[in-house]
């Protein structure tokens, strides 16, 4: 019974421990080309009020409840949801644009758990397309270590970047 006791009791040990020497920061970010002029994609990026036309998450809880407060788009710009359990809560807001290269939004999650992140959008022309990254940076506390050795943050938010960039390319490459 000691001998259990101890070997469950190092376990636990072995596990804090890797929890405790993952990185303090973490980013997850994705990229696509799209066949448009960034003038193109940009709106749908700086203007919150069409994110229901590509955002990965609106189609996840159709039924979410949004607010828009401030200008209807570029810096100030401010976009609240409160949904079911896979999109929980949190609050949006624009807080740099440049236009036509750049969207920086601080992230807020209120449910189903409380961080503060920031979010980027970049849009590099390369020749008649146009480079998409979409990334995500924040704070790593200890429950989030602890978890990510069980989830892969990157791969679970990743391929909801990389399908919410699939249907941006689908909104920009439509003709004119």
């Amino acid at each position: 019974m000691l001998v259990a006791l101890i070997v469950i009791l190092l376990l636990v040990a072995v596990v804090l421990i890797l929890a405790a020497m993952r990185p303090d920061q973490f980013r997850i970010e994705r990229s696509a080309t799209i066949r448009a002029p960034a003038e193109r994609i940009f709106p749908f990026i700086d203007d919150f009020h069409r994110w229901q036309a590509w955002s990965p998450y609106e189609k996840k809880d159709p039924a979410m409840q949004r607010t828009f407060d401030g200008p209807p788009s570029g810096v100030g710009a401010i976009y609240a949801w409160n949904g079911n359990k896979d999109i929980g809560s949190g609050r949006m807001e624009i807080g740099q644009s440049t236009p036509s290269s750049r969207v920086f939004l601080k992230l807020e999650f209120f449910t189903p758990f409380k961080a503060s992140n920031t979010a980027e959008f970049v849009l590099t022309p390369e020749g008649d397309a146009t480079r998409v990254s979409w990334a995500m940076q924040g704070r790593s506390p200890f429950t989030s270590k602890l978890m990510g050795l069980v989830f892969n943050f990157d791969k679970m938010v990743g391929k909801d970047f990389e399908q919410g960039l699939a249907n941006l390319r689908a909104l920009a490459e439509q003709p004119a």
